[in-house]
């Protein structure tokens, strides 16, 4: 009876690991709307490099460095900085 409950639980945990580990994988999310036409583009060209670089750690066997990595969290970063830009546009009415 033991091991069906370490089982489970074991299972349980893979199971929440794995999904949360999906949801950290995602591209960068183009949020900007079609007023901020350039910001919006960008957002488009980061979500874009985000999915080439993770197709280039696939094909690598993730085995670039970790620099394919930071790359990634550096886009994640500029796409937050281009959401930022976009919301202090819009409180100045731009």
């Amino acid at each position: 009876m033991m091991i069906k409950k370490d089982m489970l639980i074991g299972t349980a945990l893979g199971l929440i690991l794995g999904c949360s580990g999906a949801v950290f994988a995602q591209a960068p999310a183009v949020d900007i709307g079609n007023r901020h036409g350039n910001l919006r583009a960008a957002q488009q060209y980061i979500s874009s490099a985000w999915q080439k670089i993770s197709q280039a750690q696939t094909d690598n066997n993730d085995q670039l460095g970790g620099h394919a990595q930071r790359a990634k969290d550096y886009l994640t970063q500029a796409n937050e900085e281009l959401r930022l830009a976009a919301n202090v546009a819009n409180e100045h009415g731009r």
